[in-house]
């Protein structure tokens, strides 16, 4: 009894560890040669709005990097160019329980059943992807992606709250090694 509960302990303690951040970066890099930040420059292939969820990221990564050795400049100026964009992906979720029915005789080969599928839906989900790009040569040197994910039906102050905690999380990985 006291070996299962040890067990179960342990099992639920692991998964509370579960990282809701991965992060990639360019080994080569030596990012304490970066002094200076600012946010990339927008991109051409989406909407020419900033929508509310762009200033929620926008504001959190700023409220990060001040807690980083880096000082934010003008793009022209800047070491590291900061982008983040929120990859849209659609999942299947099974939603509720089936319907099921069965009848069935003693040692006879008589039987008859009905079932119906649980129903399924498609969701989609927003995982926040925040990079870091060397302005002399255009490359990324360092990546965060969630795994956690923004739902449409969410609350603002959920947003914003959940923005936020990703955020935190993705830089409490940079930089690396540290």
């Amino acid at each position: 009894m006291i070996k299962a509960l040890m067990i179960s302990v342990f099992a639920i303690t692991i998964a509370g560890c579960a990282s809701t951040v991965v992060t990639d970066y360019d080994s080569g890099t030596i990012f304490g040669n970066y002094d200076t930040w600012s946010f990339a420059p927008a991109r051409q292939d989406g909407d020419q709005y900033v929508s509310l969820d762009d200033t929620r990221i926008r504001n959190a990564i700023e409220q990060e990097m001040k807690g980083e050795s880096l000082r934010k400049a003008d793009n022209e100026e800047a070491d590291l160019l900061v982008d983040w964009r929120i990859v849209t992906e659609e999942r299947i979720e099974r939603g509720g329980s089936g319907f099921g029915f069965g009848l069935g005789f003693g040692s006879g080969n008589f039987g008859w059943g009905i079932s119906a599928p649980p129903p399924i839906e498609k969701v989609k989900e927003g995982k926040l992807v925040v990079q870091f790009v060397d302005a002399q040569s255009k490359q990324v040197v360092w990546r965060a992606a969630s795994r956690r994910y923004l739902d449409e039906d969410m609350s603002s102050e959920d947003r914003q709250e959940l923005i936020g905690k990703i955020v935190t999380d993705m830089f409490a990985k940079y930089p690396p090694g540290a």
